[in-house]
């Protein structure tokens, strides 16, 4: 059995290990990207980083803000089927109807598209494979991937974290 210093040195060595062979973790490319989007585009809702905090739970604020990811099954939105409008947990955008919803058997609220401008897409090449990050065009907020194995008419699976949005129901 590992001490806890033996576990965080080996650990250590291994991630000193990945990045010398260009396998970068997640964690490790994370602030790359963060860095890329802030230089490349300001976007219209902005707020310092304590008041992200202040705004949004701890787990919020790890998918929003630092491009993290929910456990799989965990959100209640992936079980939401009422009709009504999925917003941006960050800046209250709506960026997906439930007309567009369907169940992708991933564990994630999955949707065939997008609202009319509500979105933004950039390359993520973190865990050494190319994806498409989905983030909310308004603030920012990283949302979950897309992928071109959904269903028509779009071919598309916005593979979305559930935490990283609210959802409206329709009114009666």
């Amino acid at each position: 059995m590992f001490s806890r210093r033996q576990f965080l040195l080996a650990s250590g060595g291994l991630g000193a290990a990945a990045l010398v062979i260009g396998v970068l973790p997640k964690f490790a490319a994370r602030s790359a990207l963060v860095s890329e989007a802030s230089a490349e585009k300001v976007f219209e809702v902005t707020h310092s980083d304590s008041e992200w905090r202040a705004l949004l739970s701890a787990e919020q604020y790890e998918i929003l803000r630092e491009e993290g990811t929910e456990r799989a099954y965990s959100s209640a939105l992936n079980n939401e089927h009422r009709e009504g409008i999925f917003a941006c947990a960050g800046c209250d955008l709506p960026l997906f109807s439930s007309a567009t919803k369907f169940d992708s058997h991933t564990g994630w609220p999955s949707f065939w598209a997008p609202l009319d401008k509500a979105v933004a897409t950039r390359q993520d090449r973190s865990f050494g494979v190319l994806r498409e990050e989905v983030h909310c065009r308004r603030c920012g907020g990283h949302l979950g991937h897309v992928f071109d194995d959904g269903p028509k008419p779009t071919g598309l699976r916005y593979c979305m974290n559930g935490l990283a949005m609210t959802f409206k129901p329709q009114a009666a």
